[in-house]
């Protein structure tokens, strides 16, 4: 999943847990958490998958048309000013003074609550599970049983 969150454009990729160890990167991140709908956080992963599907070797599995593409960056575009501006701009100020990092480790946060909104699915999740019918289970269970 750190792959998918990578391509945002603020670099938003999933963190470990001491990546927002200072407080006030830690407040940025849960002002923008806290400011964003249900339906925001589906639009941002749908960002996140229109922006994956831009890969050469994904393209094809998308019929995504530059409208599309367009559309989504201008709604991303506007959320992600409004939450700066409007919704948390007393923490990203404080934040930004304490790290110039700050913004991007908060939007880390951001990108893993969006990715979460679509991975609670129940569809996603027997798709994404759907590989396991092709594992060999006997060979993994051999490598960790030791034997």
């Amino acid at each position: 999943m750190k792959a998918i969150l990578r391509v945002l454009a603020l670099s938003m990729a999933l963190i470990g847990p001491s990546a927002l160890a200072d407080s006030s990167t830690n407040g940025l991140a849960n002002c923008l958490v806290d400011h964003l709908t249900g339906k925001e956080r589906k639009n941002l992963a749908k960002w996140i998958f229109l922006s994956m599907a831009a890969h050469p070797e994904i393209k094809s599995f998308s019929n995504a048309g530059p409208k599309d593409i367009e559309e989504s960056d201008r709604y991303v575009g506007g959320l992600i000013t409004r939450l700066l501006t409007v919704d948390c701009p007393d923490e990203l100020k404080k934040a930004s003074s304490s790290s110039p990092l700050a913004a991007r480790k908060a939007f880390e946060l951001v990108g893993q609550v969006a990715m979460q909104e679509l991975m609670t699915n129940q569809d996603v999740v027997k798709s994404i599970s759907n590989y396991a019918q092709y594992a060999d289970r006997e060979k993994i269970s051999k490598i960790l049983s030791g034997k």
